[in-house]
């Protein structure tokens, strides 16, 4: 028999809803539904047993980290990234360290990667109750921190993939402290789902030391090789912000959120969501500014909440501006965020 996702599958969507029904409870249950026809599509279309291990795997791993991180959805996150080869008599870890403790006192919750060296400063200066460790099993360095050790919030992954969505979909801030090839990796990974829009824009914040090189050598080289190759454009460089101190870290994460509070699109327009009202002075000024990221005779408006956005109850209040975005230029959008900050 040959499954479709459209229900054409005849006694097959009967079972799978009485399944659903027996269940009880099941939240989106169309979504389910299809989740459940695709494990049987893959199960009829591929005898790979390493095929459907992954796939069994990957979604155990993303059920998990729903679990864990869903109680949290209204408390900000920030994800910290750095080497965990970083000793503790090293002022990048004591940075660190002030970091979790400050990010903590102003209401966050941290992410880390539950590893030593910056990822253990970080969660002994928020403390375990303020801390999320996401681990991955190597053999080799990567056991959890002491401070993570036991801790309820403390997800341990066996692919690196899935590891990453949790690290990037669940922060609404990244701080990258200086590391080796796998902080790298995760700075580049941030950058590319923030330059593509695949990631809704977040601040991303390099830390240096006050007298340290790591990042602006880095910067440095996406200057002289990237862009003066074509390969970026001069916009992408508003995806990140280089930063020497603690208290550097939480003002541009604070200010990232002074009015702005989240994006969602609606069919080909996207819906900026604000914690506050915004002037029509403002608004006029932000159609002048920001033309050139809109689509031909596009506007920026104000509105309230848009009649697809009722599944979301808790915000249905705030306040919104309506943009024809072009979805090209999202180093641009971030600037049309900090515009919106700033009015």
């Amino acid at each position: 028999m040959k499954l479709h996702f459209t229900r054409c599958n005849g006694p097959v969507d009967e079972e799978i809803d009485r399944l659903i029904e027996l269940v009880g409870n099941v939240h989106r249950p169309e979504i389910v539904r299809e989740m459940i026809i695709a494990a049987l599509m893959a199960g009829k279309e591929d005898d790979e047993r390493a095929d459907l291990k992954l796939m069994n795997s990957t979604l155990k791993e993303m059920r998990f980290t729903s679990k864990i991180f869903g109680p949290y959805n209204s408390i900000k996150k920030v994800t910290v990234f750095g080497s965990a080869r970083t000793r503790s008599n090293e002022g990048v870890y004591h940075m660190a360290l002030q970091l979790g403790r400050k990010l903590a006192e102003t209401g966050y919750m941290v992410i880390t990667g539950a590893g030593g060296g910056i990822m253990q400063a970080v969660n002994e200066g928020a403390g375990p109750e303020h801390s999320f460790g996401v681990n991955i099993r190597l053999p080799f360095e990567q056991k959890p921190n002491p401070v993570l050790e036991g801790n309820p919030r403390l997800i341990t992954y066996k692919y690196f993939f899935n590891r990453k969505v949790a690290f990037i979909k669940e922060a609404h801030a990244v701080a990258l402290f200086p590391g080796g090839f796998g902080t790298l990796d995760e700075a580049m990974e941030t950058l590319t789902l923030l330059q593509t829009g695949k990631r809704d824009p977040i601040p991303l914040v390099l830390v240096d030391e006050p007298r340290g090189d790591y990042w602006s050598r880095w910067m440095r080289f996406f200057e002289e090789e990237l862009f003066k190759r074509g390969y970026i454009i001069a916009s992408d460089f508003n995806l990140f912000e280089r930063v020497v101190s603690v208290d550097e870290v939480v003002a541009k994460i604070d200010r990232f959120y002074r009015r702005y509070h989240s994006i969602r699109y609606v069919e080909k327009q996207m819906v900026i969501r604000l914690s506050s009202g915004i002037s029509p002075e403002c608004v006029k000024e932000l159609n002048s500014r920001f033309q050139d990221i809109l689509i031909h005779g596009g506007k920026i408006s104000v509105s309230g909440a848009l009649p697809e956005e009722a599944d979301e109850p808790g915000i249905s209040e705030l306040p919104r501006l309506i943009v024809d975005f072009n979805r090209k230029d999202f180093g641009s959008l971030r600037r049309l965020i900090d515009a919106i900050n700033s009015c």
